[in-house]
């Protein structure tokens, strides 16, 4: 019996046909997974920036007004599984580039505010940075869809500071008040229970809920800037030195009364 051969018909040896394929295929394999892993990376750097940015407003606001417009904050990234099968569901070329172009959702973030006039206040704070770029805007308060959504999209790009590179970075950012997020929340869970075929007196009624949520915020902030104009006018008729209506400060209140007189007393 013959022994099984380790060459090809021409004498060459088998080992040297399939290795050199082999090994190019695993590097190439390497190659792809250390981009992904570098792309999926710089879209949660952006989200950590912008995250970090909203933070920073929200405190900040709380600090001098002693009131914050945001409620809550949320973020989300599309799985590398959800952005291909977008990608083929859109016809979008499957390679990074063309998917970082054409794909302006993959990192999103949800601000949820007290009231409609805090969406706005928010929206022009984060697209009054320097290195936020707002490229597109979808003002769904203003003009609700059809079935009654509201809220305020944004399309914002934001530079991310790679080792090798300044890479721009796209973030969906979605603004809306409570009773907005109820309702969406609520209309995301009857479209999946129904499988997108909801009945025709749910729509109307997932309609003429949100009519009642709108009626809801505006309702709600004519009560807030009642009590604010309330505070107000307490305000002006109180002494200079009283600290009792202040939010704790870490100064002694002896060396805050000092530099208060530093302030308004003349040299």
């Amino acid at each position: 019996m013959t022994a099984p051969s380790d060459q090809l018909d021409d004498g060459a040896p088998l080992v040297s046909a399939v290795v050199p394929s082999t090994v190019s295929t695993i590097v190439a394999m390497r190659e792809l997974k250390l981009e992904l892993t570098r792309f999926m990376m710089s879209y949660k750097f952006a989200t950590d920036e912008m995250l970090t940015k909203i933070n920073i407003l929200k405190e900040e606001f709380s600090a001098i007004h002693d009131y914050s417009p945001i409620e809550h904050v949320s973020s989300r990234l599309k799985s590398p599984e959800g952005i291909l099968k977008k990608a083929v569901r859109k016809g979008f070329p499957l390679e990074l580039t063309g998917i970082r172009d054409n794909i302006q959702d993959i990192a999103g973030i949800r601000i949820t505010c007290s009231f409609i006039s805090d969406t706005y206040r928010i929206r022009d704070l984060l697209a009054g940075q320097r290195d936020v770029t707002v490229l597109h805007e979808k003002d769904y308060i203003h003009a609700p869809k059809a079935n009654g959504y509201q809220s305020l999209h944004l399309i914002v790009a934001i530079p991310v500071f790679m080792t090798d590179r300044v890479q721009p970075v796209t973030v969906e950012i979605q603004i809306r008040t409570i009773a907005m997020d109820f309702w969406a929340s609520l209309e995301h869970k009857i479209y999946y229970k129904y499988n997108g075929a909801v009945p025709d007196t749910l729509v109307e009624d997932l309609r003429q809920a949100a009519d009642a949520a709108n009626r809801l915020d505006v309702k709600m902030e004519l009560l807030h800037d009642q009590v604010v104009e309330l505070e107000s006018v307490d305000a002006d008729g109180a002494d200079l030195f009283s600290f009792d209506g202040l939010p704790p400060f870490p100064l002694p209140r002896g060396l805050l009364e000092s530099f208060m007189r530093g302030r308004v007393e003349p040299e």
